[in-house]
């Protein structure tokens, strides 16, 4: 058994700090004030908040979703579930103009102004289920802006005390308090990644071609960096381009959403999978060893200096045929004369398994024989295991 969640946090907007132009976030509550042993405390948390930076705002804004990876230093990573929304308060530098023979004079602190300071509800967990998160987050921010009579310390202890089975495929149905129902499915085994419809959404952004060229980038150890507009669709896209690779393990850097205090990390000389918010793409464009990828364009770019392996061929064809058949079912009678009534597209989740399952197969026809070039060394006190590379490019 797992916690659901291992830290609720609230980060507000820093007045004590402004800054110039651009403020900064501090942590004004935590659950548990002390650290789990098991669990260190998201260190940096405020920067991921807000990516693009702590700002006041004139009008109230939407509140925002999206979800953060933040990797330790056992390599654990930390799912961190954001929901950010704008309070009013009041602007003590609000000025009055008067107008003196025709020109604005600004006379000084005499009408105050009204501003919206962001505020981020931050659910941490080891557990990837971010659609539950987005709607306990939600609960809890309708209880806290409508002044339900709910405890909130309530609902966050009954949402932090929760325990769900890590694996096995069980339901586990549970509520934080406030006349909820919250449904739990959890994945039948812990090592499989769980997709929900990104990869499907992954695929219609990109195209066939430009996501078979991501996946052999990051096969071969390239930087691969995402820009978009959405920050969750950051998030969506580094996760789908990882679980592609299962069941191989991405070990390198994995930073789904960049802050923009931390954009040094692009000239790390390791390979890795970011993802940075598009105000910033000017920035990355000149990054010469890096290869973008631009969610809300459908583009990749990949610059000259890239020499980019392909999958070999036959493989190579099959993929392609069987994502087409699957993302494109209409194509194989578009030139009949009488063709068949229209075939309906898979559903969204539906279709994420099976784009997923060519991949899987295509693992399976890439690694069979590999035994075979396994030699074996006892010349040690334990064996050694040596890969026969040679051998293996022959089957």
């Amino acid at each position: 058994m797992a916690r659901l969640a291992d830290y609720f946090i609230v980060v507000g907007y820093d007045h004590e700090k402004p800054g110039s132009g651009a403020g900064l976030g501090k942590i004004i509550q935590r659950f548990p004030q002390k650290d789990w042993d098991d669990t260190p405390f998201p260190q940096g948390i405020e920067l991921f908040c807000q990516p693009s930076g702590w700002q006041l705002s004139r009008e109230r804004k939407q509140p925002t979703f999206f979800v953060v990876v933040l990797t330790d230093i056992d390599s654990d990573r930390h799912y961190c579930s954001c929901l950010t929304f704008y309070e009013a308060e009041i602007n003590l530098q609000g000025t009055k103009k008067e107008e003196i023979e025709g020109e604005v004079e600004v006379t000084g602190l005499i009408q105050p102004a009204e501003v919206f300071a962001p505020k981020s509800l931050v659910l941490v967990s080891r557990l990837y289920y971010p659609e539950i998160f987005r709607a306990c987050l939600g609960l809890i921010y309708t209880v806290y802006v409508d002044s339900l009579n709910v405890s909130l310390e309530s609902l966050i202890a009954n949402l932090c005390a929760c325990l769900v089975p890590a694996a096995g495929g069980s339901q586990k149905l549970f509520s934080l308090g406030a006349g909820d129902r919250q449904l739990i499915q959890t994945p039948l085994h812990d090592s499989l990644p769980v997709t929900g419809t990104s990869v499907a959404l992954l695929f219609q952004q990109l195209g066939i071609q430009n996501v078979l060229s991501l996946f052999c980038a990051v096969l071969t150890e390239n930087k691969v960096l995402f820009h978009s507009a959405s920050f969750q669709r950051l998030s969506d896209a580094c996760r789908a381009l990882e679980s592609l690779m299962f069941p191989l393990k991405y070990s390198y850097p994995y930073i789904p959403i960049l802050p923009a205090q931390l954009l040094e990390v692009l000239s790390s000389p390791t390979p890795f999978i970011i993802g940075v918010h598009s105000i910033f793409k000017t920035d990355v464009h000149e990054l010469l060893d890096v290869i973008i990828a631009d969610l809300d364009g459908g583009t990749i770019k990949i610059p000259e200096c890239i020499h980019l392996s392909s999958l070999p061929e036959p493989l190579l064809h099959q993929t392609q045929a069987a994502l087409s058949l699957i993302l494109h079912p209409d194509l194989e009678v578009a030139d009949h004369a009488f063709p068949p009534p229209r075939t309906a597209l898979s559903h969204s989740k539906m279709l994420d398994k099976e784009v997923r399952a060519v991949f899987l197969r295509l693992f399976a026809q890439l690694f069979q024989g590999y035994r075979s070039c396994l030699q074996l060394i006892r010349i040690h006190a334990e064996p050694v295991i040596h890969f026969h590379k040679v051998r293996y490019r022959t089957i």
